[in-house]
C-alpha cells in the first residue's frame, strides 16, 4: 500500500491517491514476471514544512517525518503538537495499510464547512512504521497547500 492511506471518501482530486493506480501497475509487473515488493522508509525531515489551507496554517514543524514509498510520492508526517488539533475532528473512517497498520482520519474544520477525511494518523502502527505513532499527514489534494521550505 502506498505512504497515503487509501481514498477516506470525498476527495478533492486524486493526486495523492494512487492505490487503484499502483494495484493496476502491480498487476503488469506480475504478468510481466516481475515480482512488486514496495519499500517504505521514514526519515526526519531536515526542512520546515506547513499546512495551509484557505489561508490558515494548519500545521507548522520543523519536526515533520518523510515517509518514503517506493514508486509513490513522500508524505510528510507531523507532531501533533505542531498541528492546530482544534481543526481536526475525528472521523469514524479507517483503513488498513500492510506495512504501516491501521489508519484513523480527522476532518477538517474550516471557516466554509468540513473538508472529509482530510488527514490521517497511524495510532498503533506496526513494528516497521513506529516512528510515525501518533503524528499526522494530510492529503496534498484536500488542502490548498503543502509547503516545505529551508
Amino acid at each position: 500500500m502506498s505512504g497515503v492511506p487509501t481514498d477516506g471518501g470525498g476527495s478533492r482530486g486524486a493526486s495523492h491517491e494512487p492505490s487503484a493506480a499502483r494495484h493496476d501497475a502491480a498487476r503488469a509487473d506480475a504478468a510481466d514476471g516481475r515480482q512488486a515488493t514496495p519499500h517504505v522508509s521514514i526519515s526526519r525531515n531536515q526542512h520546515r514544512v506547513r499546512v495551509i489551507h484557505q489561508g490558515v496554517t494548519v500545521a507548522d514543524t520543523q519536526s515533520a517525518l518523510t515517509l518514503a514509498e517506493t514508486g509513490l510520492p513522500d508524505v510528510f508526517y507531523f507532531p501533533r503538537a505542531d498541528v492546530n488539533m482544534a481543526r481536526l475532528e475525528r472521523s469514524t473512517h479507517s483503513s488498513r495499510c500492510p506495512h504501516k497498520g491501521d489508519a484513523s482520519y480527522f476532518h477538517l474544520r474550516t471557516e466554509d464547512g468540513i473538508v472529509e477525511n482530510a488527514a490521517w494518523s497511524y495510532e498503533a502502527p506496526i513494528d516497521g512504521a513506529v516512528q510515525i505513532k501518533g503524528y499526522l499527514a494530510f492529503y496534498a489534494s484536500r488542502v490548498d497547500r503543502i509547503d516545505q521550505t529551508s
